[in-house]
């Protein structure tokens, strides 16, 4: 019996063994299968990448022309707004060698290679900008097209297309044998030409916000382009250079780990602060979603969803505008409650929330007027600023113009009572324009009884107009004499 026993007991413990010797094969199989799938030093030739990005960083002669032809083609296709051309812009465009050539100087201490890479950076940016200007200031079309404005304002994505689109290079330059159409899909997705362009415009049409955006795109797809190569090239170990100077070898790495730190740094800040904004847009899309997208109008209003601003203003002022239009006020118990719902969200306790609306006026011939011209300047107002001033400025007229609405039968009654030659009293609003603004002027029509003497009636007529201003509070009303 006890030994029945102790054979089943060496027999679970050699069991036991076998399934720990097959777990362990299994790990081994995994490990074996991911190396293979992922290594990537073994089929690297450190020689051949080095030679192939120090020849891409010279910047004259043909590639001048070929940078200055890019950038006309990008030029005219942002104009154009043709999504096709500009992809071919980016595809002949040389801007990405100087790029790498900055990370992969960085990476193997090559104080030399990084000279040459920034200087010619440096003339080639200048050089497409200036090449943008000039064609954007004498071309006769200068429309702000959605392809122009797209490169105005990066965020988080861009940040991740960048480094990942450099990732994605240096490892096709560093395999035997370049991966050339990797290499022209990250020409693609980096789209270094585009914000380069766009700086240009802004200059040419004295919008320097549309250059700032478009350059601080451009800053950070070269930051992170040149971070992932920096990064790829010390994963691969590639051979340092080396001095023959101890001393010069000593100073150079410093100058150089000095000079990648200070790359890293705005890169980790630029990162930090483009995530902190989508995190804040993203709340703020949802507290949207559940206060004022859920608000049912009763009478003539409605949401104007592509007019709301949501602006983070690198967290300093941050704000959430929304816009309503329509004869219905939202009631201000219920703004109240969408501000404390607003606290609630980590991130938007500190925004400012503003309700743009309409709802103060009951004439409904404004509010289709209102309607009307956003409708017929919708084409022109092609950025949410502009959009917002002519709507604040046409809010502010019938705001203004709600503020005054006419007692028409209280005046009507003490006007007839001081002034007994009045036979007939109308009133009606007027809009008029200088062509620089609209304004809503007040008339009023008066028919005097017959038989009154000319002299009579202008100084009826005045007494009365200056009642009028007097008790509406209002200098622009009119009064206007009908004749019988």
């Amino acid at each position: 019996m006890a030994e029945n026993l102790f054979d089943e007991d060496e027999k679970l413990e050699k069991g036991s063994e076998e399934v720990r010797k097959d777990f362990k094969g299994l790990l081994g199989s995994v490990r074996k299968f991911l190396s293979d799938l992922l290594e990537i030093r073994s089929n690297t030739d450190p020689v051949a990448t080095k030679d192939s990005i120090i020849a891409d960083i010279p910047f004259k002669g043909h590639t001048s022309w070929i940078l200055i032809s890019s950038i006309f083609i990008a030029s005219v296709g942002l104009n154009a707004n043709s999504t096709a051309v500009v992809i071919g812009a980016m595809l002949i465009s040389p801007l990405m060698g100087p790029i790498l050539g900055m990370g992969m100087s960085l990476a193997i201490n090559d104080i030399d290679t990084l000279r040459r890479s920034v200087k010619n950076f440096v003339v080639m940016v200048v050089l497409s900008v200036v090449t943008a200007f000039l064609f954007f200031y004498f071309f006769p079309l200068r429309d702000e097209s959605s392809e122009l404005l797209a490169r105005t304002k990066p965020d988080i994505r861009d940040v991740l297309i960048a480094f990942f689109g450099g990732l994605a290079l240096v490892i096709a330059r560093a395999k035997k044998g370049t991966i050339a159409s990797v290499i022209f899909g990250v020409a693609i997705a980096t789209a270094l030409m585009p914000p380069l362009c766009t700086v240009g415009f802004g200059l040419a049409i004295g919008k320097p916000l549309y250059a700032a955006g478009a350059m601080y795109l451009f800053t950070i797809n070269t930051i992170f382009i040149g971070l992932a190569t920096f990064l790829v090239i010390k994963y691969l170990r590639f051979p340092m250079v080396r001095y023959a100077n101890s001393r010069r070898r000593r100073f150079i790495a410093r100058i150089a780990s000095v000079v990648g730190l200070a790359v890293m740094i705005p890169a980790g800040f630029t990162f930090y602060q483009v995530f902190q904004e989508s995190l804040f847009k993203k709340q703020a899309q949802v507290f949207l979603a559940e206060t004022i997208e859920l608000y049912e109008f009763t009478k003539n209003g409605r949401y104007v969803d592509n007019l709301t601003e949501v602006n983070f203003d690198d967290g300093e002022n941050p704000y959430i505008e929304v816009v309503c239009m329509g004869n219905e006020e939202i009631p201000e118990n219920i703004i109240n409650s969408w501000r404390a719902k607003k606290n609630s969200f980590s991130r938007l306790a500190e925004a400012n929330f503003r309700v743009l609306q309409g709802g103060k006026d009951d004439s409904e011939e404004k509010f289709t007027y209102v309607s009307e011209l956003y409708e017929a300047k919708k084409a022109e107002l092609l950025t949410k600023d502009e959009r917002i001033r002519v709507l604040e400025e046409e809010l502010a007229n019938l705001s203004s113009a709600a503020s005054q609405q006419i007692p028409f039968q209280e005046i009507s009654a003490e006007a007839r009572i001081n002034h007994e030659n009045l036979a007939e009293l109308g009133f009606s609003y007027k809009i008029k324009t200088d062509f620089n603004k609209l304004d809503t002027v007040p008339v009023f029509e008066v028919k005097w009884k017959q038989g009154v003497s000319s002299g009579q009636l202008e100084k009826d007529q005045k007494k009365l107009a200056d009642w009028l201003k007097l008790r509406l509070q209002n200098d622009k009303l009119q009064v206007k004499r009908v004749a019988d």
